[in-house]
């Protein structure tokens, strides 16, 4: 069985993710999307809140398990036993900062563990978490871009948060 680990803060999940883990889990038997919980950047939710929102997006999915973790992915790879630790790339320097991750994680565990970048569908080159958050916090439409659930948590975390928060305080 061949398990890899896709892993992120996913604050919040949005469709380029679904098709990245959609398309991982046709290449491998099993994709753990790992949400990481204590990245060095300003988060909309919790990690527990994040995980929901991960678990609901792959419910019908039985190859998509959803966990957290902390500390080094690599670490955290070796932990659950992946071969494979899976990427999206949207531009090119998405591919300039994998990259380097990736070597760094060969330095700290040889061949044990790969790197498998896949390239984002066409329609989601344009979306990243932090833009996803920022149209929502101006109350802009983000449909398109999450799934219902996520639509809904993103309206009801944007009104618990107030009209004072500066949409760029969540920059990631």
């Amino acid at each position: 069985m061949v398990r890899a680990l896709f892993p992120g803060t996913f604050d919040p999940i949005h469709y380029g993710h679904m098709d990245i883990a959609t398309r991982a889990a046709k290449l491998f038997d099993e994709v753990v999307m790992a949400v990481y919980d204590k990245p060095l950047k300003s988060l909309m939710f919790s990690p527990e809140e994040r995980m929901a929102l991960v678990s609901e997006a792959f419910k019908d999915d039985p190859k998509i398990k959803v966990t957290g973790y902390s500390g080094l992915t690599i670490e955290f790879a070796q932990k659950i036993q992946a071969q494979v630790i899976v990427r999206g790339l949207r531009v090119f320097s998405d591919f300039e900062f994998e990259f380097r991750m990736a070597l760094a994680n060969q330095r700290m565990a040889g061949d044990a563990v790969e790197t498998v970048a896949l390239i984002t569908a066409e329609q989601h080159t344009f979306l990243s978490s932090s833009t996803v958050r920022e149209i929502a916090m101006l109350n802009g439409n983000v449909s398109s871009m999450v799934p219902p659930h996520v639509e809904r948590a993103l309206k009801a975390k944007v009104a618990q948060m107030g009209e004072h928060s500066p949409p760029n305080a969540l920059r990631d």
